[in-house]
C-alpha cells in the first residue's frame, strides 16, 4: 500500500474558481453601495486586467484598481471591498465528497498531506474554514517552501515526510503544477477532472471525475 497521499487545494478540495468569482463580485458591489461612482461591469473588467497582470495572490488588487481609476481618498471603498470579500469566505465549503473520503483514507492508514502553490496563510485559512485541516499531517505551501510546485519542490516535501516517490500519490486538477512535476519523480499521479483546468491536455496515471473515486484508485495500488 502506498503510504502518503498529497492533495492540491484549489479546485481539488474545493471549487476555488466559483468562490473567487463570487467573492470578487461581492467586493465590487460593496464599493458601489458605499458610494463609488462606477458600474460593476467597469470595475470587473479592470479587476480582471489586474489579476492577469499581477496574479491572483497579489495583496492590493482593490487599491491598484482604484488608483488606476483616479479615485481620490479610496480608503472607504477598499475597506468595503475587503470586508465583503472576507465575509464571503464564510460560505467556503469543500466539494461534498471530500470530508467522507478523507476520513475513509485515514481509516485505511494513509498519511494525508497538502502540497499546494500559494500563500501559506491563505491556504491554511481555506483549510481551517472548510473544517478539514485536521485530516492532514502537514501542509506544504510554495510560499513557505520557497518555490512553486516542481520536481525540486516535491523532493523537499518527500525528504520532510521521509517517504520514497514510489510510496506516494499526488492528487490535483492541473497538469502543469500538480501532475507533471510529481510524475517526473516517480510519484503516482491522480488527476481530478473538475474546475477550469479540466480540459487541460495531458494524462495522469489515473483520472477521476468525483473525489470519492479516489478510494477505488487507492485500493488498486
Amino acid at each position: 500500500m502506498r503510504a502518503c497521499i498529497f492533495f492540491d487545494v484549489d479546485n481539488t478540495l474545493f471549487p476555488t474558481a466559483e468562490f473567487a468569482e463570487l467573492a470578487r463580485r461581492n467586493a465590487l458591489r460593496a464599493m458601489i453601495e458605499t458610494g463609488l461612482d462606477a458600474s460593476e461591469r467597469e470595475l470587473y473588467r479592470g479587476l480582471q486586467r489586474l489579476i492577469r497582470e499581477k496574479g491572483s495572490n497579489y495583496p492590493n488588487h482593490f487599491d491598484s484598481l482604484l488608483r488606476k481609476m483616479g479615485v481620490k481618498r479610496p480608503a472607504r471603498y477598499v475597506a468595503a471591498a475587503v470586508a465583503a470579500y472576507h465575509n464571503t469566505k464564510s460560505s467556503i465549503q469543500p466539494y461534498p465528497e471530500v470530508p467522507k473520503t478523507l476520513l475513509e483514507l485515514k481509516k485505511r492508514g494513509y498519511r494525508l498531506y497538502v502540497a499546494t502553490n500559494g500563500d501559506a496563510v491563505k491556504q491554511w485559512d481555506k483549510l481551517i474554514r472548510m473544517g478539514i485541516h485536521l485530516f492532514f499531517e502537514d501542509v506544504f505551501v510554495s510560499g513557505e517552501i520557497g518555490e512553486e510546485k516542481s520536481p525540486s519542490f516535491f523532493r523537499k516535501v518527500l525528504a520532510h515526510v521521509k517517504a520514497k516517490p514510489s510510496a506516494c500519490i499526488m492528487v490535483g486538477d492541473r497538469m502543469d503544477s500538480d501532475i507533471l512535476p510529481a510524475k517526473k519523480l516517480g510519484i503516482y499521479t491522480v488527476r481530478i477532472l473538475q474546475g477550469p483546468y479540466s480540459r487541460q491536455k495531458g494524462k495522469a496515471d489515473a483520472q477521476i471525475r468525483k473525489f470519492s473515486e479516489l478510494l477505488g484508485v487507492a485500493r488498486r495500488l
